[in-house]
């Protein structure tokens, strides 16, 4: 999953979402909704550092982290490519914490201006997220080796002709 402040969605619908976006030319606005997992508190996210310690399993985070434990030793944590196997399960949890709402995702002004939900990013920034989803996040996909979805992304954007994604360079 991804974390984006109280937004929580899986990494394949991310990518979906991505590859759903048309090009959009100079001047064009687009404009659609994605479905994410609102958590409103703190307390019901939980401690991410508490949970990859080992120390405090509370909210989301700590159920999640208290079913599959941080390794050991930091440097075997790597994001799965076969990790979506595990989305009903994590599904389960979330819901427990979450609701799952549809916020409006809108490009504006030549693609120089991105709105997801309550968060405003430039393009620059838009185009790390993908980027960010590309390598896996912090922990990068285990042995280079992403999933289909991820890969279907990539093509997808490699194949769009449009200014949003021209020097987007996922290698």
């Amino acid at each position: 999953m991804l974390l984006l402040d109280r937004y929580f969605f899986f990494a394949d619908s991310f990518c979906i979402n991505i590859d759903n976006i048309p090009v959009v030319k100079r001047n064009e606005t687009f404009s659609n909704t994605w479905q994410v997992y609102l958590i409103d508190t703190v307390e019901k996210i939980g401690d991410l550092m508490g949970a990859i310690h080992g120390e405090r399993y509370i909210g989301f985070i700590g159920e999640v982290y208290r079913r599959s434990p941080f390794p050991t030793d930091p440097s075997e944590f790597k994001q799965k490519p076969q990790g979506s196997r595990n989305r009903a399960a994590i599904e389960a949890i979330v819901e427990k914490y979450g609701d799952l709402i549809e916020i409006q995702f809108k490009i504006e002004k030549a693609a120089q201006k991105f709105m997801t939900g309550d968060y405003k990013f430039n393009r620059s920034v838009f185009l790390d997220l993908i980027q960010y989803v590309w390598r896996g996040g912090y922990p990068r996909w285990k042995n280079e080796v992403r999933p289909s979805y991820v890969l279907e992304m990539k093509s997808k954007l490699e194949q769009s002709h449009g200014m949003l994604f021209h020097d987007l360079s996922l290698d």
